[in-house]
């Protein structure tokens, strides 16, 4: 298999702050992790992203939310809510995180690579249709699912698997009334910010495509990955996705310091490669998989290696 890396050193320059544990130093813990084995970095496609335009952003996002986002950094903002830090190149950033999703996109579906990995901040899958929360400020996988399915005729169904801690509630509420897009979290409950409960399995015509797991604290991880698994299998007996995203969070690690589950590398591995073997049978292998969280910056680069090394396998 061959995998694309999109990474921009502008991802370092989102600076929230001290103390705050979305920090630049978790885009060069990845970036060195992957460095440290030179052949492994070597087989990776190395890709530069460009910023996502407006009208890409506004394709998940109200043209409110935009506004108010970018109004932030003229305005002399420091945060756009009690979590969500901001500095000066923050707003690039965040336009360079959706852009790199998006090459992902494009890095998969023009065969450069059979599959992405997106080492990205900040992440996305907080950021709601209408607001930033939860240190997101755009939804990086809800903006490249959208392009995806309107730049390419090849892509009608989308699925994304979300295993960060939290519940990626923004990714949800986007996609909650769209049959097209299939939505699959498996997390902490209760937990930030609350939301994903079983009984939240979308609306409308998008009634029946979200599939919530939620996970009580300490649960232990064989527990856990045979509920994934299966929830896994389940997807694949319903649903043939064209493209499958990964909102690709580190934090339900055993060490993170902001969550209580009890996953270590092996079990990252492990589910990355039941993803594969889905959509190796359901779309030719296409994933691209966004950072969320992780904040244990002693073991984050390491986990990360383990996930982007099971996408590198045949």
């Amino acid at each position: 298999m061959t995998t694309a890396l999109i990474h921009h050193p502008i991802y370092e320059k989102h600076d929230t702050g001290p103390g705050h544990p979305e920090m630049p130093e978790r885009y060069r813990v990845v970036i060195d992790a992957l460095k440290s084995d030179k052949p492994f970095w070597d087989s990776l496609v190395e890709i530069t992203p460009d910023k996502a335009s407006q009208g890409l952003v506004q394709a998940a996002h109200t043209k409110e939310h935009f506004k108010r986002v970018e109004d932030a950094f003229s305005n002399g903002l420091d945060r756009l809510d009690a979590d969500t830090a901001i500095s000066m190149q923050s707003f690039d950033a965040s336009l360079f995180a959706a852009g790199g999703a998006i090459a992902g996109v494009d890095a998969v579906m023009q065969g450069e690579a059979d599959n992405a990995f997106v080492a990205v901040r900040p992440p996305g899958h907080h950021a709601t249709a209408e607001r930033a929360m939860g240190f997101c400020l755009f939804n990086n996988v809800a903006v490249a699912a959208r392009y995806a399915q309107n730049k390419y005729k090849e892509i009608e169904r989308v699925a994304i698997i979300d295993w960060d801690v939290h519940h990626g509630n923004g990714t949800q509420g986007i996609f909650y009334s769209d049959p097209s897009v299939f939505f699959f979290s498996m997390h902490q409950y209760p937990w930030y910010p609350g939301t994903g409960s079983r009984g939240e399995t979308g609306q409308g015509k998008g009634l029946g495509a979200t599939l919530n797991v939620p996970m009580r604290a300490y649960t232990m991880a064989p527990v856990q990955m045979s509920t994934f698994e299966s929830a896994i299998e389940e997807m694949a007996s319903k649903i043939k996705p064209d493209m499958i995203f990964i909102s690709a969070g580190f934090d339900a690690h055993l060490t993170d310091p902001l969550g209580q589950l009890q996953l270590e590398d092996p079990d990252y591995r492990s589910m990355t490669r039941t993803v594969k073997q889905w959509a190796n049978d359901a779309c030719n292998g296409r994933i691209v998989s966004c950072l969320e969280g992780g904040y244990n910056l002693k073991t984050l680069g390491e986990t990360v290696k383990s996930h982007v090394a099971e996408l590198v396998t045949d």
